[in-house]
């Protein structure tokens, strides 16, 4: 039964990566930065088979932009 309550976790929370990095594609679209916007939209695809990969992304575009 723990290995049961373990991988619904995990499903949960890759999931939610996916969700989190579909609505910062959304704001970024909203806030008129397409490119931002396709990258992220892209990384939600990919993060549904790599978790983390969208919220890597995100950071990583946070940076870039902070850095700038």
């Amino acid at each position: 039964m723990a290995t049961t309550d373990t991988r619904d976790r995990t499903e949960l929370l890759k999931n939610a990566g996916v969700v989190t990095t579909l609505v910062d594609a959304v704001m970024e679209f909203s806030k008129g930065r397409r490119k931002s916007g396709a990258l992220l939209l892209g990384a939600a695809a990919v993060s549904s088979r790599i978790p983390g990969f969208g919220t890597a992304v995100s950071l990583l575009l946070r940076a870039y932009r902070r850095l700038r």
